[in-house]
C-alpha cells in the first residue's frame, strides 16, 4: 500500500512540473513535504497541550522541550492548504511560511527553499501540489506521520536523482548500496561519520539498522559535511524529518574541515568518483598524508586518507570507489595502497555490479578499513584480506538500472561477517570469495580486484561428455542452416509474384 502510495504520488507531481527542470523542481516538492511534515508534528503536540491545563499551546518551549519544530500560525499546513493554496499569492505565502519557521527554529535557519514567489514557477500548479500533499493520507490510521513522510521524502530523493540522470548521482547513492554499507558495518553505537554525505542516505539508513536490531538512537552520534550548498540543505531536511540529531556542516572536508579532533567508530562514505580538482597543491603539507601525498589528478586516494585519519583506534570505514582505485599505478598510489595493505588497514574488497549508479556508468567497488584487526571484538585477521566479486549479483529494475535485492545484500554480508567473526563458519568460494594472505596480494603487486583472487566460477558436471555437446551444437547449427536456405527460397517466390527477381 504504502509503495502504491509513493508511485502515485510522484507520477501526480511529476506532472505538475510541466516543463520545469527536475533540479530545480526537486527542492519545491521536497520543501514542501518537509512543511508538511513538520506541521504535522506540530498539530499532534498542539492538540494535546490544549487538551492539558497546565501547558499553553502557543509556548515554543513546550515543543522544543519535545524536540518538535514550533510552526507559527501562517504557516501551519491547514492554513496554506485550505485558505491559501487556491490564491495567486500561493508563492509568497509559502516563502513567508518558510521565513517564519526559520525564525522560530534557529537550527533550520539557511535551510528551507524560499523561492516559491519567482514569476517562473506556475502558481495554479503550486496550489495543487500543495493540495497533493496535504491530501495523502499522512493521517491515516495505518501509518506514522513520521515513517510515512521520511519514506516518501527518501523515495523522492531516488526519483528525482533518477530523473535528474548524471547531476542527481551528486546528491544520491542507491539505497541498496548504502543497505549494503551499513549492514557490513553493523554501527549498533557510537560516531558514525561520513565527511560527503549529500542528502544524508547514509545517516538515515544507520538509524534504520539500529532501531531493526532493537537499539536506540541515543546510542549513536552522527557527523557529517557536504560541499555542496543545495545537497547539504537536502541532508538537514532529510535528518530533521527522521529525527535524527546530526552535527551535519557545510564546507569542504579537505580545505574546512569542519570536525578537525573527531574520532569515529564508523565511516560510510560514497565520495564523487576520480574528482580531479581537489585543490592538493594548497594542502600538500596535511596531518592527513601519513601514507603518501596522494597525486592532483585523482582524490580517490586522498579520501582514503582523509577517511584513516579519522577512525578512532578501533574504528572500522565502508567507501565507496572506482574500480581504477583498486589498479592504479599513477603517481604515488600504488606506494600508498602498497602502505595501505603492507599496514594491515585492508580488510575486505568487493566488487561491484555495473548498472547500480544513476549518475556514472564507471565501474565500482568498496574498500573496507579496520584500524585494528588484531585485538578487537572480532578474530585476528591482520595477515589476511577477503575478497568478494559480486559483479554477477543485482536485478534489473529499468533499463538502464539495477538494484541489489536482500538476498544479494545478505550473501555478501554474510560472507564478511563469517570471515570477520570468532565463531564464524567461512570457507572460499571459487568464483565469488576468497580470503587471501598478505604474501599473496604481495605476489600480484599489491593488487585489490577481487576477480583476481576469486577465480573463475566453478561449473556444475552435468553429466555431459565434452563429444556429446559439441555433437548437439552441430546438428542444432545444421538445422539452422536448413531452416535459412527454405526462408530464403519463400522470400525469393514471394518477391517474383510482385516482379522482383533476384
Amino acid at each position: 500500500m504504502t509503495q502504491d502510495l509513493k508511485k502515485t504520488l510522484w507520477a501526480t507531481a511529476d506532472k505538475l512540473r510541466n516543463n520545469m527542470d527536475a533540479a530545480e523542481y526537486k527542492h519545491i516538492v521536497l520543501g514542501l513535504i518537509f512543511l508538511k511534515y513538520i506541521s504535522d508534528s506540530f498539530e499532534d503536540l498542539y492538540e494535546k497541550l490544549k487538551e492539558d491545563k497546565h501547558s499553553d499551546a502557543e509556548d515554543k518551549d513546550e515543543y522544543l522541550a519535545e524536540n518538535v519544530f514550533y510552526v507559527p500560525p501562517s504557516a501551519r499546513w491547514n492554513y496554506l492548504q485550505h485558505q491559501r493554496a487556491k490564491l495567486p499569492t500561493i508563492g509568497k505565502d509559502l516563502d513567508d511560511a518558510m521565513d517564519a519557521i526559520e525564525k522560530d527554529n534557529p537550527s533550520l535557519k539557511g535551510v528551507l527553499p524560499k523561492d516559491y514567489a519567482r514569476p517562473a514557477l506556475d502558481k495554479r500548479r503550486l496550489g495543487e501540489l500543495v493540495d497533493l500533499i496535504g491530501n495523502i493520507g499522512f493521517k491515516d490510521k495505518e501509518h506514522s506521520n513520521k515513517d510515512l513522510l521520511g519514506s516518501v521524502y527518501e523515495y523522492f530523493l531516488g526519483m528525482f536523482a533518477d530523473a535528474e540522470g548524471k547531476r542527481g548521482g551528486q546528491f544520491y547513492t542507491p539505497e541498496c548500496l548504502v543497505k549494503l554499507l551499513v549492514e557490513m558495518l553493523q554501527p549498533y553505537s557510537g560516531r558514525i561519520g561520513d565527511f560527503c554525505c549529500g542528502s544524508a542516505g547514509m545517516f538515515v539508513q544507520s538509524e534504520k539498522f539500529v532501531t531493526a536490531h532493537g537499539g536506540k538512537l541515543k546510542d549513536i552520534s552522527v557527523y557529517g559535511q557536504e560541499s555542496n550548498p543545495t545537497t547539504y540543505k537536502l541532508a538537514k531536511m532529510n535528518l530533521a524529518i527522521r529525527g535524527i540529531d546530526a552535527k551535519i556542516e557545510l564546507g569542504d572536508s579537505f580545505h574546512q574541515d569542519k570536525h578537525k579532533d573527531l574520532k569515529i567508530d564508523y565511516a560510510i562514505m560514497n565520495p564523487p568518483f576520480n574528482i580531479s580538482d581537489y585543490g592538493i597543491e594548497q594542502i600538500k603539507d596535511s596531518h592527513m598524508w601519513k601514507y603518501g601525498v596522494p597525486p592532483a589528478g585523482n582524490a580517490n586516494y586522498a579520501w582514503l586518507q582523509l577517511v584513516i585519519s579519522k577512525l578512532s583506534p578501533t574504528g572500522t570505514a565502508g567507501i565507496v570507489l572506482a574500480n581504477g582505485s583498486m589498479t592504479t599505478n599513477a603517481g604515488t598510489e600504488n606506494e600508498i595502497r602498497k602502505q595501505l595493505i603492507t599496514e594491515g588497514l585492508v580488510d575486505c574488497m568487493v566488487a561491484l555490479p555495473t548498472q547500480l549508479f544513476y549518475n556514472t556508468q564507471i565501474p565500482a567497488c568498496l574498500w573496507f578499513l579496520a584500524r585494528n584487526r588484531k585485538n578487537h571484538k572480532f578474530r585476528d585477521r591482520s595477515n589476511e584480506i577477503l575478497f568478494i566479486d559480486a559483479r554477477k549479483l543485482g536485478t534489473m529494475t529499468s533499463r538502464k538500472n539495477k538494484t541489489l535485492t536482500d538476498v544479494d545484500i545478505a550473501q555478501v554480508t554474510d560472507a564478511y561477517h563469517n570471515w570477520r567473526n570468532k565463531d564464524g563458519k567461512y570457507e572460499d568460494v571459487q568464483g565469488f570469495r576468497k580470503s587471501a594472505s598478505i604474501a599473496e596480494v604481495e605476489a600480484n603487486n599489491f593488487v585489490l580486484t577481487p576477480g583476481r583472487y576469486v577465480g573463475t566460477e566453478e561449473i556444475e558436471d552435468d553429466g555431459v561428455t565434452y563429444d556429446e555437446k559439441i555433437a548437439v551444437i552441430s546438428e542444432n547449427l545444421k538445422g539452422y542452416f536448413e531452416q535459412s536456405i527454405v526462408l530464403q527460397q519463400r522470400i525469393k517466390s514471394n518477391l517474383l509474384k510482385v516482379g522482383i527477381e533476384i
